[in-house]
């Protein structure tokens, strides 16, 4: 019964987040190709650790992920006000590559599709 409770929290502390990356946070070294990929509640909700994914360089990716960190507070006093819980979770952002992977390997199968084609 509680596991489903934080998935529902985890769903709706995703929406907060995209949203407050796409409109209020004004930091600069926020790339604009930012996204929310997952987001895990730990079951005593005190801890969220949110997987982003930024598409562009590493030093893009560093860059996001500091100006990310640096603005948790923000982020956990927006998700307070929004959510109605004893606890706010604290936010942990994570890099999540998976998009990038998946590219990669499409690319890769692609390669070997067109490889094939042309040995016919």
């Amino acid at each position: 019964m509680g596991y489903m409770r934080a998935n529902r929290i985890a769903g709706e502390i995703k929406k907060i987040v995209s949203q407050m990356i796409m409109n209020e946070l004004k930091d600069p070294r926020i790339s604009s190709l930012t996204s929310i990929v997952e987001v895990k509640v730990t079951r005593d909700l005190r801890y969220a650790n949110i997987y982003v994914s930024v598409f562009g360089n590493e030093k893009e990716r560093e860059s996001t992920l500091k100006a990310l960190n640096n603005s948790s507070g923000f982020v956990r006093r927006e998700i307070g006000k929004q959510l109605k819980l004893r606890y706010t979770p604290e936010p942990i952002f994570e890099n999540d590559n998976s998009i990038e992977n998946g590219m990669y390997i499409s690319g890769l199968i692609k390669k070997v599709n067109d490889d094939g084609a042309d040995n016919e």
